[in-house]
């Protein structure tokens, strides 16, 4: 099954280090950040999970959930989570699924045989509140995934759902952004009080709507 953007996120129901969840219903009307590992004690994976521990605060700031899938079972999910937790110096605060039988990797085509036959690629997907998939990223397994990039995508994706803007070259938070070209400059007018500069008639630039 190859899921693709604008698609709903499958639902499943899935044995975690947190207890079982009902991914739909544990998302309820957050957004949502599910990350896929090959398997546990690898080291990239390792100091990934320690990151996104540590950063629990931006992502609770922007009402993103985030859980993580291996393949391997509760018991080696729980024995890692000491390593990271003494390695990365951070206290692990969200759920670690155990797919053993690779049930949530197959909803999600996490199984690359071009890759490996056994171990799920490393993918990240961003799940709006109305569960549809907002954004997938798949990373090789020597590169560590950038997690303020995550972030950063996370508030363009959010600015675009709730102002109709979307997010220039590696724009970053409380910088200009641009008008959807769907909405005409009577609209925008009275849209964006800020103001905004035409460039060209599909390029007109405003100050970011949610910042003082």
């Amino acid at each position: 099954m190859t899921l693709r953007l604008g698609d709903i996120a499958p639902d499943f129901t899935a044995e975690t280090t947190m207890g079982t969840i009902n991914f739909h219903e544990w998302l309820g009307n957050s957004w949502g950040m599910l990350f896929s590992h090959p398997a546990d004690f690898t080291p990239v994976c390792t100091t990934e999970l320690g990151r996104t521990a540590a950063l629990s605060g931006e992502f609770q700031k922007r009402n993103v959930k985030v859980l993580a899938v291996s393949v391997d079972p509760i018991d080696s999910h729980n024995d890692w989570i000491k390593d990271i937790e003494e390695t990365q110096n951070v206290k692990m605060n969200f759920p670690i699924i155990a797919d053993s039988d690779r049930k949530v990797a197959e909803l999600y085509d996490m199984i690359h045989p071009n890759a490996d036959e056994k171990f799920t690629v490393r993918t990240v997907f961003i799940i709006g509140p109305d569960k549809k998939i907002k954004l997938t990223l798949t990373y090789p397994p020597s590169t560590g995934r950038n997690f303020l990039e995550l972030l950063r995508v996370i508030d363009s994706l959010q600015l675009t759902a709730y102002h109709s803007v979307a997010t220039p070259a590696d724009w970053k938070h409380g910088e200009d952004v641009v008008i959807s070209p769907s909405i005409d400059n009577e609209t925008a007018k009275g849209k964006f009080p800020k103001g905004f500069k035409e460039v060209k008639p599909y390029l007109r630039i405003t100050p970011q709507p949610d910042v003082e």
